[in-house]
């Protein structure tokens, strides 16, 4: 695979060894992503999408943020959010409340029984991911890791 190199108008071919890692990057992450959220799904009853709610609004001094906030927070488009705030409602975990003065924007707040579960499932789920990558990687490795990914996300536009 020929790639442009920036800034110099000259091509390069991709080594193998370039394209053998990024796809282990990539068929890894699947793999562990699946497992991580199979098993908080198996033990919990909620989705990564659940988590990734309840934790953004766990984190808030007052457990609620503005649901365009929550969205660009947990990187996701505000259609997307909302269909999974009203099956999160459904549940009895989230309520949206109305903002004053903008009929258009809500709050999204967390409530008592989202806060329950969300304890809950925290210590199951950081247990699964301390099984399943921690004890993977030495001290050495995960120090790597966290420079090569603090890398890739300082080379990637902000979103």
């Amino acid at each position: 695979m020929t790639i442009p190199e920036p800034g110099t108008g000259r091509r390069r071919t991709m080594t193998r060894d370039e394209l053998r890692v990024w796809r282990r990057f990539l068929e890894t992450s699947e793999q562990l992503r699946n497992v991580v959220t199979g098993r908080l799904q198996d033990e919990s009853g909620l989705s990564s999408g659940d988590y990734g709610v309840l934790l953004a609004l766990s984190e808030q001094p007052e457990k609620r943020m503005r649901s365009s906030q929550l969205a660009q927070h947990i990187g996701w488009e505000r259609s997307r959010l909302s269909h999974h705030l009203g099956r999160m409602e459904r549940r009895g975990l989230v309520q949206r409340e109305p903002v004053a003065g903008d009929s258009r924007g809500a709050v999204v707040a967390l409530t008592t029984d989202g806060a329950q579960l969300f304890r809950a499932a925290s210590a199951p789920h950081l247990r699964v991911i301390h099984e399943t990558f921690v004890r993977a990687l030495s001290a050495q490795q995960l120090a790597a890791l966290d420079d090569a990914m603090t890398a890739l996300a300082a080379h990637l536009p902000a979103r």
